[in-house]
Parts: structure tokens; sequence; C-alpha cells
């Protein structure tokens, strides 16, 4: 079995050398977290197509299959595919860029399974385009035959995953709402026009390893190891939103020193249209975590910021450029960090001129007590997590139910949801329904940017007109996804 494993390079040299040879090439692609005999099948037509079978596994860092996936490491997974006996060989590979492994390895023949074929035909097409632009008139698409399991409904059904209020929760929805209502209603989004104003934030993670206390004071020096940068807060949304909606203009407030506009143009999506405004004499919002290397664990975050207001040139500046754009939009989303961008005449002009707006304010060590919802007024909806709603409220230990209703009245929005941590999401509709949402997390990695996330998906289900229970469904499974990703590293498809 060792020979049949190899790292990504030598398969592509292999696969090189096969053809050279005249062999005709089959690939498999996908998680392979439980081998069940629909997957034995699947591997077992898939070689009578050719010559040789590889199969492409792809690395824990990029499974996105929610709650408790995989279930077994990379390292397990890659041996059970090895020990079968239709497959030649098998690698590890990189999944940040969907199918990346077919388009280099250039199979003849890429075997799909049927489960895989249902769901291309269910699921709002946009988010498959990626696997179906892999036909490159060499390679044939095989979806093979026979009976099908799903993995992931032996999971639910043997193993416990989740906890019995969640698991009925979950069955009480899927008899309520069909998958075909829950695909044709997220197939609604793609043609929303969306203009998003907001702080732009890069992100750094910066990880140390802890070698001591210091000599000289009390505290722990840290090494640098190394460190990454993304794109953050409204940038994130921006990227989030892209994945659902076609046309998506981000306005956004930049620094004239140290700009980073060409990282972001980097870091966000082609279908994300940009106009940026710049202060004098500061960068671009910076905010640098320090990490423990080892344990994830956050040590202490350095701020590059001035949260005062923007000057009243720069003001006016805005408003002028929002007037004209805010009508060619069905929706105005406002994410509003509290840094000095969004003033009380851009809200006031908004409000005005705005169809429908959803606002997400954010409490953060720069503005506690100050970047409060109440300084909206009748938002389609607004979306806050416990302790930015209880703080508006000014309402510390009432029901969280009790609280979200005087906040709703006093804003006047139509439809709010506070998202509770573990507790999942409690909503609060246009007619006065109330709906709890538990939370679907069985693994958190990191809990930044899992909000905005939350706030870029229920945004535009609530703008089409989705009912609570499915937004709220929506938004609780984007924020599993997202705790699940290290800050902003990748956005939630």
């Amino acid at each position: 079995m060792e020979n049949k494993i190899l790292s990504f390079d030598d398969l592509v040299n292999k696969t090189k050398e096969l053809k050279k040879q005249g062999k005709t090439i089959v690939q498999s692609h996908g998680v392979y977290d439980i081998i069940h005999p629909g997957i034995v099948q699947h591997l077992r037509l898939a070689k009578e197509q050719g010559d040789v079978l590889i199969v492409t596994v792809i690395k824990d860092k990029d499974v996105r299959l929610g709650p408790g996936r995989p279930l077994f490491n990379e390292t397990l997974r890659i041996e059970n595919v090895g020990a079968l006996q239709p497959v030649d060989y098998v690698s590890l590979v990189d999944e940040g860029v969907p199918f990346e492994s077919v388009r280099l390895l250039e199979p003849d023949v890429l075997a799909k399974g049927k489960a895989v074929r249902e769901r291309d035909r269910a699921v709002h097409g946009k988010m498959f385009e990626e696997e179906k632009e892999y036909n490159f008139g060499k390679t044939r698409i095989l979806e093979t035959d026979g009976f099908t399991f799903h993995t992931q409904q032996l999971i639910n059904n043997f193993l416990a995953v989740f906890p019995e209020e969640t698991k009925e929760y979950i069955k009480q929805f899927a008899n309520k709402h069909s998958f075909k209502f829950v695909s044709e209603q997220l197939n609604k989004l793609k043609d929303l026009k969306v203009l998003l104003i907001g702080d732009g934030i890069i992100d750094e993670y910066h990880y140390c390893d802890a070698m001591g206390r210091a000599s000289k004071a009390h505290l722990v020096v840290n090494r640098y190891l190394h460190h990454e940068i993304f794109a953050g807060g409204a940038f994130a949304i921006a990227n989030h939103l892209s994945g659902v909606c076609d046309r998506i203009h981000l306005v956004a407030l930049l620094g004239k020193n140290d700009s980073r506009e060409d990282f972001v143009a980097k870091n966000l999506r082609s279908n994300i249209k940009t106009k940026y405004f710049y202060r004098e004499d500061i960068p671009t919002i910076i905010k640098k975590r320090y990490l423990n290397h080892y344990s994830n664990q956050k040590l202490f975050e350095v701020n590059y910021l001035d949260d005062q207001y923007i000057t009243r040139e720069d003001e006016q500046e805005i408003i002028k450029y929002l007037k004209k754009e805010i009508p060619k939009y069905d929706v105005i989303l406002i994410s509003d960090f509290g840094h000095g961008f969004i003033t009380d005449r851009i809200i006031k002009l908004i409000a005005r001129r705005a169809g429908k707006f959803a606002v997400n304010t954010q409490t953060n060590a720069a503005n506690a007590g100050y970047n409060l919802i109440t300084k909206y007024k009748n938002p389609y909806y607004i979306c806050l997590d416990e302790g930015e709603l209880r703080l508006a409220a000014q309402e510390k230990h009432k029901s969280i139910e009790e609280v979200a209703a005087k906040i709703k009245r006093r804003v006047k929005a139509k439809n709010l949801i506070v998202t509770l941590g573990k507790k999942g999401s409690l909503g609060i509709g246009s007619n006065g329904a109330v709906n709890q949402t538990p939370i679907f997390s069985t693994k958190v990695i990191d809990t930044i940017g899992a909000g905005d996330a939350f706030f870029a998906y229920t945004a535009p289900c609530f703008a089409v007109g989705m009912p609570l229970d499915l937004a709220s469904f929506i938004g609780n499974v984007v924020g599993t996804l997202a705790v699940q990703i290290v800050g902003n590293k990748k956005p939630v498809e």
C-alpha cells in the first residue's frame, strides 16, 4: 500500500509518465471520510473506465462539509483509500481552489458519484460552476451508476454528532422545508443587486512561541514565528456575499498612508465592484492579533486606526456619491464597526433613499458603549450578538427575547436576529413571530469573522422575503462553517 501513496508532485509526474505509455487515466476526487459500499462500488466502476485509477483526497484544512467533518483525519483517510483494491495511486491535495488537482492532472476521465450528480441538479448552479469548468475537452466527466449511500445520512443516523434537541430541530425543519424549497430560495439571491457600505479592515495574525518569563518584568517573552494577512471587516463581508449574489458594490474607506489597496484588490472576488474614499495621514485600519502558535489562543491585539469621524469635506463627497448610487441597488447593507466612517448624516441619507437597508453595528474595544444600533431607524433587518443587543437596550438581566423585542420596537426594524454563541440564535420576524435556532458547531477554530459571515448571508435572505426560520437556519449553518476558518482566510461557500 505504501507504494500507492504519493505526494501530489510525484502523482503529477507519475500521471505524465503513464500517459506517455498510452495508459488511460481515471481520477476520483473527494473527502473519503467513511468508506461505505457506495464508495467501493463507485471506485470499482471508475476503474473499469481506464487502465489506472488515481484518487485525490482533500486535506483536512479544506474540507467544507459542516459540523464534525471530517470524522477521520487526512492520514487515516488516505490510508483507507490506499487499502482499496481498485485504487492504483492516491494523494492528499489542497482544495483552496476547487478542483485545482483535476486541472493539473488532466485525467482522461473524472469519475463522480451519483450523489454528486443529484446535488448538482438541485443546488444553486453558481456554487458548483467551478466543477463544470473542468471538462477541458480532453477530460470526460463520468457519473457512476448504481445505488447511492450518502455519508452524511450515515453520520446523522448512526453517529451522535448533535445533541438530541438539535437532531429534533433538524428533523422538524426538514419536514417543513424540502431541499428543493431551500435551494429555490437560495437561487433567488443570485440576481440581487447589493450595495455594501462599511469599514474595511486588514486583519493580521502573528503567530508566536512562548520562550519564558522576562527576568526584569512580569511578562512572558514570545518569539515571532510567522504571520498571515486577511481582508477583514467589510472586505470579508463582500467576499461572503459574492458566493450567492452576482452583483456586489462595496463602498469603503482607506487610509492614504499605507492604504493596502493592492492587497485588498488581490483578495476580493472578481464580481465585487469597489469605490474607495481616503483619509489623510492615517493607514487603512489594521488589526494585529498575536497568537500562540500551538494553542491558537490570542495573546493580545494592537489596532492601527483613528476612530474620529471623517471630515465634513470627506462626508460631503461620500454623500454626493451615495445619492447617485443608492437608487441603483435592491438592498443596502451597512457594516458599521464604529471607526469613524459612517456618520449620522450618512445614516440619515441611507434611511431616506434606500428602499431596503440592513445593519450590523459592531461593539469592539475601540467603541464599547458608543456604537449602538439605536442610532438607526426603520431598517428591514438588524443583526447583533447578545452583548451588542443588551448594551443597546441597557438591559443586563432580562430575558433575551424581551431585550430583542425592545430593541426591535425602538429601532423600528422589520426583522431582527441576535446571535447567542453556544445557544445558537434568536430571531423576531416582521409579524412578531419568534424563532430559536440551535447551534450546529461541533468544532471551533476561530470565532473572528463569524458574525460578519452570518450577517452577509442572512441580510440578502430577508431581502428576498425568506421566512424567518429559513433565514435563521442558513445563518447558523454559515456560522458553523465560519468558526472552522482561521480569521477571514477564506469566505464561507
